[in-house]
């Protein structure tokens, strides 16, 4: 078999309808692990609701509910193979009230593929000014996604690529690193084979520092990823017969197995959806927004307040101290309040504006003290990046974005310690 091919994650983002699901669906059914009997089954349940133009999005949808409503709303998890890479899949739903969703989707991905529509009106929906294409770009962005890559006409692929380039080079992207690819998700034009249809189209070229890359296919984008870098490797492991500890909640146990698609696993690593049993904790104990750490080495402790680097995206009137908006952050949904506003900031360059600012509006970058409204766990940025990044929630949008500079953690009582994490840790 030789070497073992590196497993990265991506997300797919765009508009809804844009074709992500199509898109996504297309590469898994060519490259994935889905057998033609499943696809014929699908195919023949799609046309019997009418639905035939859904089939590889269908590939997606395994829940029976969702495919009735014709949506994709379970972050779905899916594996297909490049040359190069194993890709598990993220698919992060294009709907408005998915964004938070997509904040935690994005934020396990090492790159995001753009999916941008270019029907008449529906690429101007997308890029609008609240339009997803640019929303999804700029969450991508903020949640420290750092690489993207985004019919068959050719004034049409260029108009778009002008446009998109400049919008993502406004967020923080350098276009020049993005690879643009025009495809068909349905027809499979340039997916994995170039496409008949386009000979207009050259190839993508993008050039970096890491190295220059060139192609005409989106599965040849995909293995041009830059790999993700070693320093995470650093990052936890989960094995069955550690002890962890589970913030804000402060509940200490044991792990007895780990999971990945229902199969048992020796070891997680960073990077790895995966499932873990624990012994002794019921399901009260724990819920959505936990995080779970070794209780040994730098275990998760409940936030008292945080200090964040935030940008007003947009909100229609002035934010100003006591502002007590909804955080998405990981996997948590908690209201915190904007306890005081410390300086305005050059959202570029990161340079002081103003001390205590009164207030902040669209376009504003700023140093903030937040206090979170219930229990909440969050780490700064530099330390785990995850865990330290958030998108603020208000009016049904995303009006704020931010990344956690520094954490007072809560002194903590002593919280529980099932038997099975005692028994461990004697055993040690």
């Amino acid at each position: 078999m030789g070497k073992e091919k590196l497993h990265i994650n991506i997300v797919v983002i765009g508009h809804v309808d844009s074709g992500k699901s199509t898109t996504t669906g297309h590469l898994i059914y060519k490259c994935g692990g889905i057998d033609k009997r499943t696809i014929e089954k699908f195919e023949k349940e799609a046309a019997e609701m009418g639905k035939g133009s859904f089939k590889y999005a269908w590939v997606l949808d395994k829940l029976k509910a969702e495919r009735e409503r014709g949506i994709t709303i379970d972050i779905s998890l899916w594996k297909f193979e490049t040359s190069k890479y194993y890709v598990t899949i993220i698919d992060a739903p294009g709907h408005r009230d998915f964004i938070k969703n997509m904040i935690t989707g994005t934020s396990q991905a090492d790159c995001a593929v753009l999916i941008v529509a270019a029907g008449v009106g529906e690429f101007e929906a997308g890029i609008s000014k609240n339009g997803q294409t640019r929303e999804h770009a700029l969450l991508a962005y903020t949640l420290g996604v750092k690489q993207l890559i985004p019919n068959y006409s050719q004034k049409r692929y260029e108009e778009i690529v002008k446009e998109v380039s400049t919008y993502i080079k406004k967020i923080g992207y350098n276009p020049d690193t993005v690879a643009f690819v025009p495809i068909s998700g349905w027809n499979g034009d340039n997916m994995l084979e170039p496409s008949p249809n386009m000979t207009w189209f050259k190839g993508w070229k993008i050039n970096r520092k890491e190295g220059n890359a060139s192609g005409t296919t989106l599965l040849e984008a995909l293995d041009a990823i830059q790999p993700p870098p070693d320093v995470y490797k650093i990052g936890g492991l989960l094995k069955p017969g550690m002890v962890v500890t589970f913030a804000p909640v402060n509940v200490t146990t044991e792990v007895k197995s780990v999971e990945m698609h229902h199969e048992a696993l020796s070891e997680a690593l960073p990077g790895d959806n995966v499932g873990f049993n624990v012994k002794n904790v019921s399901v009260k104990d724990i819920r959505r927004g936990n995080v779970a750490g070794d209780s040994k080495n730098d275990p998760p402790q409940e936030a008292a307040n945080f200090t964040a680097q935030v940008i007003i995206l947009n909100h229609p009137g002035q934010i100003s101290a006591g502002y007590a908006p909804v955080l998405d952050c990981h996997t948590a949904h908690i209201a915190c309040k904007f306890a005081e506003l410390k300086e305005k900031i050059d959202r570029r360059s990161g340079k002081k504006l103003e001390d205590n600012p009164k207030s902040l509006k669209s376009g504003d970058a700023a140093i903030v003290d937040m206090i979170p409204g219930k229990p909440m766990c969050v780490e700064s940025f530099s330390e785990y990046p995850p865990l330290g990044r958030f998108a603020v929630r208000d009016m049904r949008q995303t009006v704020a974005v931010g990344v956690i500079k520094g954490v007072e953690k809560k002194v903590s009582t002593t919280g529980k310690v099932t038997k099975s994490a005692q028994k461990a840790q004697r055993n040690k």
